[in-house]
């Protein structure tokens, strides 16, 4: 698996034990785009393009709280980004909603919860043709047509 990882300032020191975590696990190829940049947008986007056009199968994002990386991957087309926070919703992202992109708060969530957040995104894998399908069909549609 090929991950994209990146964040602001605020989110550095969570964003490098992320990497070490996934690292010991054994996930795969980890790319960082880097945690310089103040302005949030622009870490989330470049991180956004590269998973939306397919260089990477996924990608993860934070700040301070997972809300601002969020809104702000999820304008690049191709990019479903979910703020995730607990584990339930981590697991759901991608069996109901195909999540490509997970975000999580530096300041929301601990070490621990971040490192299971981010093993339920990683482990879990969409259902082609699950009863969720339709509805990510019609997400995916609306964004073909605008």
């Amino acid at each position: 698996m090929k991950i994209a990882i990146g964040c602001d300032p605020n989110a550095q020191e969570a964003k490098e034990q992320l990497i070490r975590f996934m690292e010991s696990k054994g996930y795969g190829e980890i790319t960082d785009f880097g945690s310089e940049d103040p302005i949030y947008a622009n870490t989330a986007i470049a991180v956004a393009e590269a998973v939306a056009a397919k260089k990477y199968d996924r990608g993860i994002l934070l700040c301070g709280t997972g809300i601002g990386v969020s809104l702000a991957a999820n304008k690049v087309k191709g990019a479903y980004a979910a703020l995730i926070s607990d584990i339930y919703s981590a697991k759901r992202a991608r069996l109901s909603n195909d999540a490509n992109i997970a975000c999580l708060g530096a300041f929301t969530t601990g070490n621990k919860l971040r490192e299971e957040l981010i093993d339920a995104f990683l482990t879990n894998e969409f259902v082609p043709g699950c009863s969720s399908q339709p509805k990510v069909d019609a997400f995916i549609a609306y964004e073909k047509e605008h």
